[in-house]
């Protein structure tokens, strides 16, 4: 009695093709700061705190992560902003580059040191 062999890695296939996938979720921000809230508090561990808000333990841990780094900038912190640039001295400075470059060209080329092809 012969019997009929299916390769190996069909099993699998076929079992990749009939589970089904969980949609991605976007998670509100309020829902987040809760569940961070909830993980700094440390009244249950992360595999509970997970469990419960149905989120990964990692995710959580992410969260509560970037809660901790950006609590002090509710309370008014400076942030790491780079300092104001004046325009007026930038514009300026472009044209006087602008102008020594124009003088320069032409000198060189006057001189017959620059090529006038440029």
């Amino acid at each position: 009695m012969e019997t009929l062999r299916q390769p190996i890695g069909l099993d699998a296939r076929e079992s990749r093709r009939t589970m089904s996938k969980r949609p991605r979720r976007n998670h509100s921000s309020i829902f987040k700061a809760k569940v961070a809230l909830d993980a700094i508090r440390g009244e249950k561990t992360l595999a509970e705190l997970a469990k419960v808000h149905d989120v990964h333990p990692n995710q959580i841990n992410d969260w509560k992560n970037q809660l901790l780094e950006r609590a002090a900038s509710v309370f008014g912190a400076e942030s790491a902003s780079p300092p104001m640039v004046d325009l007026k001295e930038l514009h300026a400075k472009i044209g006087q580059l602008a102008l020594e470059n124009d003088f320069l060209s032409g000198a060189l080329t006057k001189a017959g040191m620059l090529s006038a092809k440029r």
